[in-house]
This record gives structure tokens, sequence and C-alpha cells, in this order.
């Protein structure tokens, strides 16, 4: 089986995708952009780097994207992070998988202080050994950064010993690019076509339909040779 499994948090563990939608909704029109939600929540999964230049100008993100991008922050934090909810059975997956000898690393686009939120909601601060946010990354998701920062903190194990577990076509394609395996839940509304795309190599409805198949999925097979 594989030595350890790296998470996507957003939209893969905490039921967080539309929040998110919403607070960068609310910020843009706070600086007099009108974004349709449905274009904003098809962006995330990535951090603020990759998501502002799909609906700014090179001039706008000069000019205000670092104050918008924090804006967006303190709204998330005063409007929507207290709504936050786990996907049902996140803890018992988690335990699962401990017992099962893996390591759990945590490789999340979110900042820190909104990382250590949804660890509280979801009830696994003391089932993780390791966690990336998106300050240990200097491009996000589908840049690879992050999770190599994550295989860092895990002590380097062999990419092929290691699965990613994610929601978005970004996970897969970020994991993809450090040589990580990813399995694709749909719980964050992204659709397996795109999933699959991506380099996908099994999906799951959400982490509860995962433990419900654990046997057969790729966390309980041998590692690749």
């Amino acid at each position: 089986m594989p030595k350890a499994v790296i998470f996507d948090v957003d939209g893969t563990l905490i039921d967080s995708v539309d929040l998110h939608a919403k607070s960068w909704q609310d910020a843009f029109a706070e600086y007099g952009r009108t974004i349709p939600f449905d274009d904003i929540r098809s962006q995330i999964g990535k951090g603020g780097d990759q998501l502002l230049p799909m609906f700014l100008s090179e001039d706008d993100i000069e000019a205000f994207g670092e104050e918008l991008e924090e804006r967006r922050g303190a709204i998330l934090n005063e409007r929507y992070l207290p709504k936050v909810q786990a996907f049902p059975r996140v803890r018992a997956l988690f335990e699962h998988l401990r017992a099962a000898g893996m390591d759990i690393a945590l490789a999340s686009s979110a900042k820190e202080d909104e990382l250590e939120t949804y660890k509280k909601a979801a009830n696994i601060e003391d089932l993780i050994d390791e966690q990336t946010s998106s300050d240990d990354a200097d491009s996000s998701k589908p840049h690879p950064d992050i999770f190599l920062a994550a295989l860092k903190r895990l002590g380097n194990p062999d990419p092929r010993d290691v699965i990613v577990v994610g929601d978005t076509p970004y996970d897969a394609e970020a994991a993809g690019k450090a040589g990580l395996r990813t399995i694709g839940v749909l719980c964050g509304g992204f659709p397996g076509d795109g999933l699959w795309e991506a380099g996908c190599i099994a999906i799951y409805q959400d982490p509860a339909d995962l433990l419900a198949r654990y046997d057969g999925s790729p966390l309980a097979e041998p590692p690749v040779s």
C-alpha cells in the first residue's frame, strides 16, 4: 500500500468551495467588477496568483490585485468561515489510514489560519503528520509547488509511494507534475470527466465513499514498481 497520502482540503475534506467563490465575488464587487458566481467557482482550487489573471488585466492586478486578495481573505473570515463544515466521515477515513500505517499530509492553497479552521471543523487536528499552505508555495495549483513542499515535509519519499486526494483538475495536474498519482472526489462539484482528463487514477463521490470502498481503492494497492 502507499506510504503516505496527501490531501487537498477545500472541496475535498471541507464543503467550502461555494463559500470561497462567494468571498471572491464579494471582493471583486467592492472593486467594481461584477463576475458571475459560476465563473469564479470554476477557478476555486487555484490560489489568488492563478485566479486573479482569469478576471483582471495585468494593469488591474498591478494596481489593486494584492489589496483585493487581502480583502477577499477578510471577507471569507468575517462572513463565510463560520459556516464551514466538513464532509461526512473525514475523521474515520483518516483514522483508517493511520491504522494502516500511512502518513497523512495536507496540501492546501488556503492561508495558514484558514487551514487551522478547517482542521478543527473536520476534527482531524491530532491525525495530521504534516501540512503545507499557500505560504509554502511560490506558485499555487496547477503548479506543483505545494505538493513538492508536502513531499519535503514528509521526508522526500519516493513519489510512487504517495497518493494525492483532491477534488479539482488543478489538484491532479499539479500532482502529476510532481510525479504523484491522484484520486479524485466529486464532492467539490467539479465534473468527473474533467478529473479523468487531468489524470486521476480513480474517482469517488466523497471521503465517505472512499472509505466505504477502501479495500478496492488505490489506497489499498501495492505501490507502483
